[in-house]
């Protein structure tokens, strides 16, 4: 399969990706629920977790939705294990709170900072 243009291979790809509106709905749908029913596991980092919500946030954005960052924080303080919950609130009590957290960065020197392994318990 040849094409003469740039043109004629968007137009292709545009009619071969972008599928009918209804499928894309069915898409978005779907990973809404799947981003809605996510919860981190007892042996998950936080790193891992976010890693997860981040993928399945591109995916929707990819399909066109507006897929905030606050609605990714939002999750990931709804549905962390409670062995983080004093870190979370101090957290919140910060200002830079919202910038920081998605930074990935961030998100592993979070993990370091509560001294935390796989299993849950103190590693000091």
């Amino acid at each position: 399969m040849t094409f003469k243009s740039a043109k004629a291979i968007w137009d292709y790809l545009r009619e071969e990706y972008a599928r009918d509106e209804r499928i894309r709905s069915m898409q978005m749908l779907n990973l809404m629920r799947e981003f809605e029913l996510q919860r981190m596991k007892e042996f998950e980092t936080i790193k891992e977790y976010l890693d997860k919500l981040l993928g399945i946030a591109n995916k929707m954005e990819l399909l066109g939705s507006d897929f905030t960052d606050f609605k990714i924080v939002e999750k990931t303080l709804g549905t962390v294990p409670e062995r983080y919950e004093a870190f979370i609130t101090s957290l919140e009590n910060t200002k830079e709170f919202f910038n920081k957290v998605i930074d990935a960065s961030y998100l592993s020197s979070m993990n370091a900072c509560c001294n935390l392994g796989h299993d849950g318990i103190d590693e000091k």
